[in-house]
C-alpha cells in the first residue's frame, strides 16, 4: 500500500479539498502531518473535513498532531486555558469557530487523540521530527517531535515532517538525516504539497497545489 503524505493545511480548506482530488484511496494512505487549524480562514471547516475523513475512511488515513492542534487541545481541554497560544493563531481561530460553536468541543477532543508519530521499517513520519533530545515524545518538549527545529538524527528510516517551511516552498530533503521536509507554506500563499511515496519510501511522484486566495488573504 502507497501513502499519500501531506504536512501543514493550516485551514487552507479549499487548497486542502483540491489537493485531495489527488489521492487514490483505493491504493493509498493519506497520511497529515499535523497543523490543521491556525493562520488560514477555515481552520474549522479543514479539521470537519479531517475528522469525516477518519471515519469514512478508518483503515486509509492517519492524521498526526502538530504543535498547533496540540495547543488548541491544550487550551480547551482540562488543564487549559494554554493563553500562549491565543497569541500565534489561537484568537483568529477561536473567531472561526464562533460560526461552529458546535463543533469546539469535538474538534479539541479529537485533535488530542492524535497520535504524534507513525512508522514501519522505512518510514517514520512526525510533525517535526525526530533528533537526539532527552524524551523526543514529550508533546511539550521544544525539542521533542512537535517543535523541532533543529537538525534530525538518521534513523534507519526515510522521515517525512512538516512544521519547519522549506526556503523555496518546495520540499526538501536533507541527506544526513534522510529527512524530507514538507511544510511548502500554504497558509503564506505559496504551496500545499503531497508526496506519493511507496512503503519502502521510494518517492513516486510529488504533487503541489497553489493556495487558493480566498485561504489566506483577509476579506
Amino acid at each position: 500500500m502507497n501513502f499519500f503524505v501531506l504536512a501543514d493545511v493550516h485551514g487552507c480548506l479549499h487548497t486542502f479539498r483540491e489537493l485531495l482530488t489527488h489521492w487514490r484511496p483505493a491504493e493509498e494512505i493519506l497520511v497529515q502531518l499535523g497543523d490543521l487549524v491556525d493562520r488560514g480562514n477555515y481552520s474549522p471547516e479543514v479539521v470537519e473535513l479531517c475528522r469525516q475523513l477518519s471515519l469514512d475512511f478508518p483503515d486509509k488515513t492517519i492524521f498526526l498532531k502538530g504543535n498547533h492542534d496540540w495547543a488548541m487541545a491544550e487550551h480547551l481541554g482540562a488543564d487549559g486555558p494554554y493563553k500562549a497560544w491565543l497569541g500565534w493563531g489561537g484568537r483568529a481561530t477561536m473567531q472561526q469557530y464562533q460560526r461552529y460553536r458546535q463543533w469546539l468541543a469535538p474538534h479539541a477532543s479529537w485533535l488530542s487523540q492524535r497520535p504524534l508519530c507513525w512508522q514501519n521499517d522505512y518510514l517514520l513520519f512526525s510533525h517535526a521530527g525526530f533528533a537526539d533530545v532527552f524524551a523526543p515524545l514529550d508533546p511539550a518538549s521544544s525539542e521533542g517531535v512537535l517543535w523541532r527545529r533543529g537538525p534530525l538524527r538518521h534513523t534507519g528510516q526515510l522521515q517525512v515532517v512538516g512544521h519547519t517551511p522549506t526556503a523555496h516552498h518546495r520540499p526538501e530533503h536533507v541527506a544526513a538525516a534522510n529527512a524530507i521536509y514538507l511544510d511548502t507554506g500554504a497558509a503564506d500563499g505559496h504551496f500545499l504539497t503531497a508526496l506519493r511515496l511507496s512503503e519502502t519510501g521510494e518517492l513516486l511522484e510529488t504533487v503541489a497545489v497553489p493556495t487558493h486566495a480566498a485561504d489566506f488573504q483577509k476579506a
